[in-house]
Parts: C-alpha cells; sequence; structure tokens
C-alpha cells in the first residue's frame, strides 16, 4: 500500500504500485479536475505538482509517490482563488477549456522558478503543454498578469 499526501490529506488508495497516479487521483477521491489526453506524458493535460514541482500523473506510477506531497488543480487554491485562476479568468483564457488545468499546474511551476517570466521563458516552459483551441497568446499574457499580481503582493 501506498500513502501520500493528496493536497494537503494523507491517502493509502487501493490500487496497485504500477497504476498511474492520474487513474488513482480520478478514480479514488474523484478529483476530476486533472485531465486525461494523450497517455504519453506528451500533452501536459494530466499535469499535477509533486513535491512542488509540475510532472505527468499519466506516466507517473503510484509507488513513485510514496510519502510525497502531490497537489491537484483542486488543491492548488480551494476557493479558486489562485493569482493564475484570476489571471485565466479575467483574460478569458479558456476556450473549449480540457487542457487548462494542466495549464495552470505548469504555470504555477513556472512562477515558482521564474517570478518574473520573459516571453522566452514562458514559451520554454510551457512548451510540452498542448492546447487544441490554440489559446497560446492568452496563456502567456494571464502568466505575466499573474506575475505582476504576485509581485505586487509580496
Amino acid at each position: 500500500m501506498t500513502t501520500f499526501r493528496l493536497n494537503g490529506l494523507v491517502v493509502t488508495p487501493d490500487a496497485e504500485p504500477d497504476t498511474p497516479l492520474l487513474w488513482v487521483i480520478r478514480d479514488q477521491p474523484g478529483l476530476t479536475g486533472t485531465k486525461f489526453g494523450c497517455g504519453i506524458g506528451m500533452c501536459g493535460v494530466c499535469t499535477v505538482h509533486l513535491g512542488g514541482k509540475a510532472i505527468r500523473s499519466c506516466i507517473t506510477p503510484l509507488s513513485a509517490v510514496a510519502g510525497a506531497d502531490v497537489v491537484t488543480i483542486e488543491g492548488l487554491d480551494p476557493a479558486n482563488n489562485h493569482p493564475l485562476q484570476r489571471a485565466w479568468l479575467s483574460l478569458q483564457v479558456p476556450q473549449c477549456g480540457y487542457c487548462q488545468s494542466g495549464q495552470i499546474m505548469q504555470a504555477a511551476d513556472l512562477l515558482t522558478r521564474f517570478p518574473n517570466p520573459t516571453d522566452q521563458d514562458i514559451d520554454a516552459v510551457m512548451a510540452g503543454n498542448l492546447c487544441r483551441c490554440m489559446t497560446y497568446p492568452r496563456i502567456r499574457a494571464a502568466i505575466h498578469l499573474a506575475a505582476k499580481t504576485m509581485k505586487a503582493k509580496a
């Protein structure tokens, strides 16, 4: 049995150690904000944080998170008040919305590493997160807006 913290709560899911973390997150506690996209870690839709770093949950086995902290979009800010979430809404980033939780989770990791990101920083870090609606210019603008908001709060 693998035990880890999911959005701050200790969980011991009933799953085999090689079960992809994505399915544990979605099927057991029912946190469906993390989506299934490609299943091979190439699209970024399933992005969550493991110990504060963005990972692809579709290719991460449950055994890899033993004793660790995992945060999903639901745990980023339970009140949906994270600067990225507010910026996403303010700039109307989502079109279909399917990829957006993965985009936001990747962007949150980006802002911890690059608090004042350039367009090049954003493009480099966000390159692995695909958006079939092509909202990349709005995603970039929202990341810049969130960075400014976070900088103003500091």
